[in-house]
């Protein structure tokens, strides 16, 4: 653990405290593993303080007691192997302690600090080979399960608007994968998939890779599952203060890989996109904006 989850806390209310008091800050702050593992009194005596100041510490932070900061620091030990229910608690446990409105500009900096480093040239270069490589495909695949799915489906929405070589591995049954089948060395599959990895999302790729389809993958790791063999591969970050993994930089990808292929389809794109524009006005799919009255 590089740093406990009480950090932040403990530092902006460190001047606050009594000497016996920043004592058990420091402590807490130099050895945020202890804290996890070692008994109230324990962590007292190497401190240099009594127990009840580790009480009083706690209290001193808004926390009922010390157990919830040891409860706290345990939760963010166990990390990604604690599930969705471990990092739930550890969020909880947070969120008394600094609020609502805290926990919500948390989450919100983190996204928008993490779609700013795709802007950072290493991520260009990656998002623009990808584009590359699925723009030369004669039929791109689209693959995302469970929290990837709306990744990999928006961007074969944005691919059905601007031509007709978008295929979206989805089906009833157990059969969205099937489709797979008619593939050539021609085609890409576009794949979408974060830790934790579905299994069937891995298999799917796998199995495409070694029938000779180039493989673009969205993933969160230069060590995740897809990035070991991918053809192209864009890094996201999905690290946050919730206790579920953020997927907001990796819908930005999407539609930026959707933009740049739209960019580069030409006269066919803005064609297709004509004639999407004339289905939608005979269908009357949208809300016309009513007209205003001018004032006399």
């Amino acid at each position: 653990m590089n740093q406990g989850p009480l950090a932040g806390a403990i530092i902006k209310a460190f001047d606050g405290m009594s000497a016996q008091l920043q004592a058990a800050a420091r402590y807490v702050l130099d050895h945020p593993s202890d804290v996890a593992l070692l008994s109230m009194r324990e962590q007292a005596r190497q401190a240099g303080v009594q127990p009840a100041t580790m009480t009083r510490f706690a209290k001193h932070l808004g926390l009922a007691g010390y157990d919830n900061v040891r409860d706290l620091y345990a939760e963010a030990m166990r990390g990604a192997d604690g599930g969705f229910a471990g990092k739930a608690g550890a969020q909880a446990l947070s969120q008394k302690l600094k609020g609502d409105h805290a926990l919500a500009a948390e989450m919100l900096n983190s996204i928008g600090g993490q779609i700013a480093r795709l802007a950072e040239p290493r991520s260009l270069d990656r998002i623009v080979n990808a584009a590359s490589t699925l723009a030369k495909a004669r039929r791109v695949y689209c693959l995302g399960l469970r929290a990837s799915h709306s990744i990999a489906w928006h961007l074969y929405y944005i691919l059905t608007l601007i031509g007709e070589k978008s295929t979206m591995l989805d089906g009833i049954a157990g059969t969205g994968a099937d489709a797979i089948g008619t593939a050539t060395a021609e085609d890409v599959l576009l794949v979408a998939s974060v830790l934790p990895y579905t299994r069937a999302t891995i298999e799917i790729a796998e199995y495409s890779q070694s029938r000779g389809i180039k493989v673009v993958a969205i993933t969160d790791s230069e060590v995740a599952p897809l990035a070991q063999f991918a053809t192209a591969t864009i890094l996201v970050s999905t690290e946050g203060p919730s206790f579920f993994h953020t997927m907001s930089p990796a819908f930005a990808v999407a539609e930026v890989l959707g933009a740049l292929l739209a960019g580069q389809g030409g006269e066919e794109a803005v064609q297709a996109l004509r004639r999407f524009d004339e289905q939608l006005a005979a269908f009357n799919i949208h809300l016309k904006p009513r007209n205003m009255k001018r004032s006399p």
